[in-house]
């Protein structure tokens, strides 16, 4: 299974058994977490708890958002009562008219069906565990659909990030061949330096100052430390399960170490590298933002 996913993904699925039609929508964008937001039709909130662990159990990371729609197309799904108490009500009061008023009873069967809260229709009481393992079906089938888009999309992030990465490896290497060159031309600048001023200083004390120089100067370890890095990342894309977050740590540990060579470096050769380097790990950083 392909181990970089990106967290951008749409799924849905729609189910019908025994009457009952659910559909389920589920669709997700970039974010530190896991932030699950659900949209249930009024009297189905008790599906959350059921959709809330499918989702989790298959996603790590994102903001991913729940639409929800139910029918229930059962002959038995209304409950149609007649409130006789009522109607019992409104008889005595019909006939306290005939009696005294001489009037006469014309009311039939629709004269009391018509009168308000005679006939009572409610929905019938839903079966909880059938519409459970309904919307856990569903959302399973919604959840394959957006993890398929899911693996496409971190395909082409993997394939991306893994040029970036070669080309950064290439600018480092650069960076590498010119490391020794910094002591040389230190000494060359600070000869030229003494020559304009006409200040003559022994050998020795020209060696130590190019010493320290040296010394203050010296990027070994951060180049060090970018190859480790680039390392790290490749054995990111080796692993399993969610892995944004340790690239993104990596990313911000080689922004790092270029910007203290682009610091500790003077020469403008190195420095134009380190904005290549920064260029490159920058495009990385938008993308593995994505990375779930």
């Amino acid at each position: 299974m392909r181990s970089v996913k990106s967290m951008t993904g749409y799924g849905n699925a729609q189910l019908e058994r025994d009457g009952r039609l659910l559909s389920v929508e589920i669709k997700s964008v970039n974010h530190r977490f896991l932030d699950l937001s659900f949209r249930l039709p009024k009297g189905l909130m008790f599906l959350e708890d059921v959709l809330r662990e499918t989702i989790s159990s298959r996603l790590g990371r994102g903001h991913v958002e729940v639409f929800l729609t139910y029918q229930n197309l059962r002959e038995d799904s209304v409950s149609v009562t007649v409130n006789e108490a009522l109607v019992s009500g409104y008889r005595r009061a019909v006939a306290e008219l005939v009696e005294r008023f001489g009037l006469q009873d014309d009311c039939g069967v629709s004269f009391y069906a018509s009168l308000p809260d005679v006939i009572n229709a409610r929905a019938a009481q839903e079966d909880a565990e059938g519409l459970a393992a309904l919307a856990r079906e569903a959302a399973g089938t919604a959840l394959n659909g957006l993890c398929a888009m899911r693996n496409k999309e971190g395909a082409r992030l993997e394939a991306d990030l893994k040029c970036h990465m070669e080309e950064l490896r290439s600018i480092v290497g650069k960076i590498e061949l010119l490391a020794p060159d910094v002591p040389r031309a230190y000494r060359e600048k600070l000869l030229q330096r003494l020559g304009e001023l006409r200040v003559e200083a022994d050998e020795q004390r020209i060696c130590q100052e190019v010493a320290l120089a040296a010394d203050r100067c010296a990027i070994d370890e951060e180049i060090a430390r970018l190859y480790s890095h680039i390392h790290q990342m490749e054995l990111a894309f080796a692993g399993s399960g969610p892995m944004g977050k340790r690239m993104d740590f990596l990313i911000q540990e080689m922004n790092r170490e270029a910007n203290t060579i682009g610091s500790k470096a003077s020469d403008s050769r190195i420095t134009l590298l380190v904005v290549d380097a920064k260029g490159e790990i920058e495009k990385m950083r938008e993308q593995i933002q994505n990375v779930e």
